[in-house]
């Protein structure tokens, strides 16, 4: 399995977890916070543009086209979610300070690597 269908994969189960149970699902990312309805709404808002996201490149690979839009797509997005808790990393708890931060951080780094492979 190539790194840019492992991404896709992984974009697209992440996304639904927020979108399907945003509380639980974002909760290690903004704490306590994420039982509030905004929070939720936010969170299946960024969950479905995670699904999307992951759904176009992984219908771009299996059709043999180009999925490097998509990749691009999937960095810029996860890069958003880096700035976003690196402002707010004093309101929230260590795992959504620290472990978001890096999967943030190694999925847009992995996206662009993809992309830069992809033919």
């Amino acid at each position: 399995m190539t790194l840019a269908r492992q991404l896709a994969l992984g974009r697209i189960a992440l996304g639904a977890a927020l979108a399907v149970a945003p509380a639980l699902a974002a909760r290690g990312w903004i704490g306590d916070a994420s039982a509030t309805p905004g929070a939720q709404a936010l969170a299946r808002g960024f969950g479905m543009r995670d699904v999307a996201i992951g759904t176009g490149a992984l219908v771009a690979l299996q059709r043999g086209g180009d999925a490097r839009h998509w990749l691009l797509a999937g960095a810029a997005s996860d890069f958003a979610d880096l700035v976003a808790t690196v402002i707010a990393r004093e309101a929230l708890p260590p795992l959504g300070r620290y472990g978001v931060a890096a999967l943030a951080a190694t999925g847009a780094s992995l996206s662009l690597w993809a992309a830069a492979q992809a033919p």
